[in-house]
């Protein structure tokens, strides 16, 4: 028993350190790459660039509660060169009708339905979309029910200024909805992409969500577009493009590039989806673990020796969070002190408050309203802890598919919508 609980000691010691060096890296990383946005701005307001045609692809299946809201925000787009396809998949209610209402009504923009009368799924729609429709030096992604920002698309474009970089993920924001789910998943948004300017500044980036995300179309082309052999087409699809060498086909994150979408709103809705997003990040990462270790030119370190092998580690530690959780609450315990529970709570709590204020995108107002939350977001992130451990025990129980890669059903099913809540974007946003 005391040696269990000696291993116990080290590894939760060990697992603080790790996490309280995380913090600090995520922390001094998202204030450098603040300092350097500010510099960007100034520099491309001097920028007589010519734009470039840029396409905006959709894919939609059974979307009539939300696809209007969503083409109404990109008839706002401040861009003046924009091609705008949806690929309607086999939807079976009002999809098809409303969008081609809403082109008759807005027949100076360049806006397209395409069909697909066969649920495929959503890469396989994109990608008849891209390949076949798309004309856009630059190809922008987004979901049915995702509104974007009046400047998201100019300041897409601006990174490419840059010949190395060949996508931009977008800072990708939950629409509040009542409920502690909705507020759960818009928290963990907000906090878990200013973590990616780490990633950003340090040329590790290779997760990138669809919503909002942009690649070149010459880049997409060369690596054969989406693979449809995961559950996650769009983390396929950035792993693949870094998998050519990161420092020639750079990814980056645009915190000015603001795309809103819809959370999911029950608990049994985020089981199921973050048990997909989990399996097919997983069936990713094991697809690309090849690159662990790598090394050449062509590979930054950040991205060999640290972003790919801490999401490994990350899944490993996320499997023993709740036996270092026991030991804490059994230590706190045995030494009649709650100091150790405390610090956790502190920590966490500095941590939130620290992500939340200096927030780019949120009114005064707002942010210190989400502050006012810092205090039990701490308890509420227990929620995704829980859905978190189920969905990666599940993958475990389903290892078999994960290695063999078992082929998968990217078909679409149904989804939850909402549609009910209306966006309204603060001035000087973006």
């Amino acid at each position: 028993m005391n040696g269990f609980l000696l291993t116990m000691f080290w590894l939760s010691t060990a697992i603080g350190v790790l996490n309280t060096l995380h913090i600090g890296f995520y922390l001094v990383s998202a204030n450098i790459y603040d300092i350097k946005q500010m510099k960007r701005r100034a520099e491309r307001k001097r920028s007589n660039r010519k734009l470039p045609l840029v396409t905006i692809a959709i894919s939609a299946h059974n979307e009539e509660k939300v696809i209007i809201r969503t083409l109404e925000s990109l008839i706002k787009v401040d861009y003046p060169r924009l091609q705008i396809i949806v690929m309607d998949d086999a939807s079976r209610d009002n999809t098809s009708k409303l969008i081609n209402n809403f082109i008759a009504e807005h027949s100076k923009f360049d806006i397209t339905i395409r069909y697909k009368t066969k649920n495929v799924g959503k890469g396989r729609a994109l990608n008849a979309a891209i390949q076949r429709y798309a004309k856009g030096e630059f190809v922008m992604t987004l979901d049915a029910d995702c509104i974007l920002h009046p400047q998201a698309v100019r300041n897409a474009v601006r990174y490419f200024d840059d010949p190395n970089v060949a996508g931009v993920a977008a800072n990708v924001r939950i629409i509040r909805e009542p409920g502690v789910i909705s507020l759960l998943q818009m928290l963990e948004h907000m906090i878990g992409y200013r973590s990616k300017k780490a990633y950003s500044l340090t040329n590790s980036e290779c997760i990138i969500g669809g919503v909002g995300s942009t690649y070149r179309r010459s880049v997409m082309q060369y690596v054969n577009f989406y693979d449809t052999d995961t559950l996650t087409e769009d983390i396929g699809l950035s792993m693949k493009v870094a998998a050519q060498g990161n420092k020639h086909y750079r990814l980056v994150y645009a915190a000015d590039v603001v795309a809103m979408t819809e959370g999911v709103t029950t608990f049994k809705a985020l089981l199921k989806q973050r048990y997909r997003w989990k399996y097919g990040m997983l069936q990713n990462l094991i697809k690309y673990s090849y690159l662990i270790g790598k090394t050449g030119g062509n590979y930054s370190r950040m991205l060999t020796w640290y972003r790919l092998p801490m999401a490994f580690l990350s899944e490993l530690l996320l499997l023993i969070e709740p036996l270092i959780l026991g030991y804490i609450v059994y230590l706190a315990y045995l030494i009649h002190s709650p100091g150790a529970i405390f610090g956790s709570y502190a920590l966490i709590t500095i941590y939130l408050l620290l992500n939340l204020l200096p927030d780019e995108h949120s009114t005064r107002k707002d942010r210190w309203r989400l502050a006012f939350y810092a205090p039990v977001a701490y308890f509420i992130f227990y929620i995704m802890n829980i859905v978190q451990l189920t969905a990666i025990v599940r993958c475990l129980l389903n290892i078999h598919k994960l290695v063999g890669r078992h082929k998968v059903d990217g078909t679409w099913h149904s989804p939850e919508r909402s549609g009910a809540v209306q966006v309204k974007f603060s001035k000087g946003i973006a």
